[in-house]
């Protein structure tokens, strides 16, 4: 049971990588949702293995007590020629969660990105940073996304992630002064945080009143420094297990947990590792992730 005063959810990809698809692919959605209840968690996020149909989903999360809380979707907002097609798409995913009595979508361009942008082919090695006409029509494409998402009762959460464009200190910054506060909200990331360059709790209150959704996830330095030195890309670093879960990595919890609990934070954070599940079971991990965080919290 979540001992925590903010709400407290898992992500599925503890279980099932999203990114690196050998990931724990033979999981079943079952086994997920079982051990999240067995975790005493009330909250997940869209995962590949839940099933998609409305119904059948609402049917296997309800009788476990459990709320889907969220989902990614990704938006090419950057470049003008697929601004409809994309505000026409980000609708759609509205009405899903609405559907779902979801409060927020997880949102990240992907244009520029190594992995995620349809326009870039196999053999590229960086991301393409933005030039400063793209990050104003990123922007506009992200406010009118989030007044989509504002008329179904949901926010246009922002997650800054490594290997996209929006990755950086000065990046995240930029975008947060570009955009509507009103429409446009930050999903702040603890892991992407320090991977991307940025100093976690410092990034939390510079933020702040922006944020409104947490993923808590952990790195793990020396991989993250072996990886860069061989020159791993993003989903190169996942493999290699860069990330884990809270209290397994170098983040120090405490002064961010404080952070949190000192402003009444109350919406939503996820449990993340994003690690290869064969060798990090996903459920033993979770519940001693939890217990550190219990013990910041009875601490602080």
């Amino acid at each position: 049971m979540n001992k925590l005063p903010f709400q407290l959810g898992i992500h599925p990809i503890n279980w099932v990588g999203e990114d690196v698809k050998e990931h724990g692919d033979a999981t079943t959605c079952e086994q997920i949702l079982d051990d999240i209840q067995r975790l005493g968690l009330t909250g997940t996020e869209m995962g590949r293995k839940y099933p998609t149909d409305p119904d059948t989903l609402r049917e296997e999360l309800g009788k476990r007590n459990i709320r889907l809380v969220s989902q990614w979707k990704s938006v090419l907002f950057s470049d003008p020629a697929y601004r409809q097609s994309e505000l026409d798409s980000y609708r759609r995913h509205a009405e899903f969660l609405q559907s779902m009595g979801s409060t927020v979508i997880s949102t990240a361009e992907v244009g520029g990105s190594l992995h995620f942008d349809p326009r870039r082919t196999p053999h590229e090695k960086e991301v393409l940073r933005l030039r400063e006409s793209e990050w104003h029509i990123l922007a506009e494409g992200l406010n009118e996304a989030g007044a989509i998402a504002r008329e179904h009762g949901l926010k246009l959460t922002y997650h800054h992630h490594g290997g996209t464009v929006v990755e950086q200190p000065n990046e995240i910054d930029k975008l947060m002064e570009l955009t509507d506060p009103s429409l446009v909200y930050l999903l702040y990331d603890t892991g992407h945080a320090y991977y991307g360059g940025a100093d976690p709790l410092a990034l939390l209150r510079k933020h702040y009143d922006r944020i409104a959704y947490i993923h808590l996830k952990d790195i793990r330095p020396q991989v993250l420094e072996e990886a860069r030195a061989a020159q791993s890309d993003f989903v190169g670093c996942i493999r290699k297990g860069v990330f884990t879960v809270p209290g397994d990595g170098c983040i120090d919890f405490a002064p961010i947990l404080q952070e949190l609990v000192t402003r009444g934070y109350d919406g939503w954070a996820m449990l993340e590792g994003e690690q290869d599940p064969a060798i990090h079971n996903p459920y033993e991990y979770a519940r001693r992730s939890l217990q550190y965080m219990e013990s910041l919290y009875q601490h602080s």
